[in-house]
């Protein structure tokens, strides 16, 4: 039993996430490869969006990364590569967009949908609530009180 304790927890340590970059894709010189590669941990695929270019397996991803690293061996900075890639897909390819006036709804959009629903389930509740219902009339508080009497004596 130690032994495969000690195997699965071995084989855990190795088996970290794994990034999708293809040898192919990868750049001869390393510097600029740790460059390609911290960009595109930054930034996301827009086909699984919630997964970063270096980690998802998508052929866009594949695309993205392969024109990130063109770019970096064109001469561009970081800031220039990443730049590109926003004029031509948008501020969602970033996992962590700047804040401007153009990216408010991907910081405030999913917390507006919740406040909405949040304020559209209050307003359902409240239009069941038997608190709408209007008082008895003076027949049916009669009625009530002899059904009410009426349990008594039994």
């Amino acid at each position: 039993m130690r032994r495969f304790l000690s195997l699965a927890l071995a084989f855990a340590l190795v088996a970290g996430p794994a990034a999708a970059v293809n040898p192919d894709e990868q750049l001869p010189d390393p510097a600029l490869e740790a460059r390609a590669h911290k960009l595109s941990k930054e930034l996301r695929c827009v086909v699984c969006q919630n997964q970063s270019i270096d980690d998802s397996d998508a052929a866009l991803a594949r695309d993205l990364r392969i024109i990130l690293r063109e770019r970096i061996s064109a001469g561009d900075t970081d800031a220039q590569a990443v730049d590109y890639l926003v004029a031509r897909y948008g501020s969602f390819v970033q996992l962590k967009p700047p804040m401007r006036l153009d990216t408010l709804a991907l910081w405030f959009g999913p917390l507006a949908v919740l406040l909405v629903g949040g304020i559209g389930a209050v307003v359902y509740m409240r239009g069941r609530s038997p608190a709408k219902a209007g008082a008895l009339t003076a027949e049916e508080e009669a009625e009530l009180a002899e059904m009410l009497d009426s349990d008594e004596v039994r």
